[in-house]
């Protein structure tokens, strides 16, 4: 079982993130963070970078879930959705596969979340890639 669902789009950067947002929202996640690496590793390091955007989404009912079974759960939050360009307008769309990294703890509330988050984030992925 790998440890992140993906697919690759073509499309322009911008608009493929906005619309990841959207199937996000449509889940039931919001994002919390928004990463640049790009404008981050130009600033910090001054070097060129791909586009590249990490999405930290939440679902809060499943977040609830998760703390209140595992309180060190939050070490593990929120579930990360990055888009990088490849080349122009051929753009990945990868997540977290919360199924592989919850095996890490042995809880079985935990583990039926993390199953729940997964076919979600799965069905985001599922869904971009079925616009292509």
């Amino acid at each position: 079982m790998s440890y992140y669902f993906t697919t690759t789009v073509n499309g322009r950067f911008e608009s493929i993130e906005k619309r990841v947002v959207e199937l996000l929202k449509n889940e039931g996640f919001g994002v919390l963070t928004k990463i640049d690496i790009q404008q981050t590793l130009s600033d910090k390091l001054q070097v060129d970078f791909k586009k590249y955007t990490i999405l930290g989404a939440c679902n809060p009912p499943f977040a609830y879930q998760a703390l209140m079974a595992e309180d060190k759960i939050g070490t593990m939050l929120p579930c990360n959705v990055i888009i990088q360009e490849h080349s122009p307008n051929v753009i990945e769309v990868s997540a977290i596969n919360p199924m592989v990294s919850m095996q890490a703890v042995d809880s079985k509330t935990l583990g039926k979340v993390a199953q729940e988050v997964s076919l979600k984030l799965e069905n985001v992925i599922n869904k971009i890639e079925n616009e292509k």
